[in-house]
């Protein structure tokens, strides 16, 4: 069993190979032509280019949503192996989250692993919108297209290659207080201060939040405070993004807590409240072990030098958390140069450089040897193949 997994390792690694010329340019397209959140038309109509020379089918999805959501299958076989494609570019950035290279990365290992295991397995690619905003894989993860998926793979490019770690759930809250304006010296007509009751709210989540028993962030920031320094503020709004390393305990402990402080404060000021959520919920990743491990003994075969982190390290938050509450998933990432940051242009840079690309190649490799490794866990057998 072990050399007939290794056999089929190096068969996509050889089809890898074969594809890199049209991965490259694949990279370099999207580089070239960086597309907004939710406005990714290009992007998600070049990779659907590629994939219908090799013959994937196509299912329209969130289309009342997302113009540039696709879902592309091919293969047979019980277990379907899930590849997420992400595409969209950051504002005057570009691609400084190199979401050009998981689009390279998850289309070669996708196609490459369908290629060699098109009788035994299904192959479905997800092309993923937003990722940067709104999160096209949440609206991905609750209309079940990721129900009946094994496992779903993909790779972040950063300045070093890791394996483990989880993102933080995330619910951001924006808290509006209403009041009622006044001349600041009339002596008659008194006003109720939307911007006193917000800096006293202000005050009072900062201890509210000592008092959390679990890891968490909330950061803040007052969007309107009034319109002019003699009038009392009849409107006064703050955002906030609100984080915690579980779902549930942002969901249910830390967001229950901060709106009945707003009610609370808003009555004691005799000031109206309003709260929404500006953005979706983004889930925290339950990274999958066993796919760890094997990202771990595939990076290790490619001589890729990686780092293993600690399970509750998170820096930051991805929709793909949301995937890994309906499936296995992690998400590893790959070293595409030095001291860099992302959110940057000099990552941007990094995502457009040779180097970035051929470390790119070699995430697609080691992310379809860890789809075969998926394949192999109840055993195939050479009649199937």
């Amino acid at each position: 069993m072990y050399k007939q997994k290794q056999e089929l390792k190096q068969k996509v690694c050889a089809q890898i190979e074969q594809l890199a010329p049209l991965l490259y340019q694949l990279a370099d397209f999207l580089a070239k032509n960086p597309e907004l959140s939710g406005r990714e038309i290009k992007a998600a109509a070049y990779l659907q280019k590629i994939l219908k020379q090799f013959n994937f089918n196509f299912t329209p999805i969130l289309q009342d949503k997302f113009a540039a959501a696709f879902k592309a299958a091919k293969g047979n076989g019980q277990k379907k192996i899930g590849f997420m494609a992400e595409y969209d570019a950051l504002p005057k950035i570009g691609h400084g989250c190199g979401h050009n290279l998981i689009a390279m990365m998850s289309i070669g290992a996708g196609v490459a692993f369908n290629q060699v295991t098109d009788k035994i397995a299904q192959t479905v690619i997800f092309g993923c919108p937003a990722e940067e905003t709104v999160g096209g894989k949440i609206d991905m993860a609750d209309g079940g297209y990721f129900d009946d998926i094994t496992a779903a793979l993909i790779i972040h490019p950063d300045d070093k290659t890791t394996v483990g770690g989880t993102s933080f759930a995330s619910h951001p809250l924006e808290v509006t207080f209403l009041g009622k304006e006044a001349h600041i010296a009339d002596p008659v007509y008194h006003g109720v201060n939307a911007l006193d009751t917000l800096v006293d709210f202000y005050a009072r989540l900062k201890r509210l939040q000592t008092t959390f028993t679990e890891k968490n962030l909330i950061g803040t920031i007052i969007t309107e405070g009034g319109t002019a320094p003699n009038i009392i503020p009849a409107k006064a709004v703050l955002r906030s993004t609100v984080r915690a390393l579980d779902s549930d305990y942002l969901e249910n402990t830390m967001l229950v807590q901060i709106k009945e402080l707003a009610r609370q404060v808003a009555k004691e000021h005799a000031a109206g409240v309003q709260m929404r959520h500006y953005e979706p919920l983004y889930k925290n990743l339950r990274s999958d072990e066993r796919l760890n491990r094997y990202y771990e003994q595939n990076f290790a075969l490619l001589g890729e030098k990686y780092e293993v982190i600690p399970a509750d390290f998170a820096d930051g938050s991805t929709d793909v958390g949301n995937v890994s509450h309906v499936t296995r998933t992690c998400q590893p990432t790959i070293r595409i140069g030095n001291n860099i940051f992302t959110h940057t242009e000099q990552f941007a840079c990094a995502a457009n450089s040779d180097f970035g690309r051929r470390q790119a190649l070699l995430g697609a490799k080691a992310m379809a040897m860890t789809a075969i490794d998926i394949l192999c866990e109840d055993g195939i057998t050479d009649e199937n193949q």
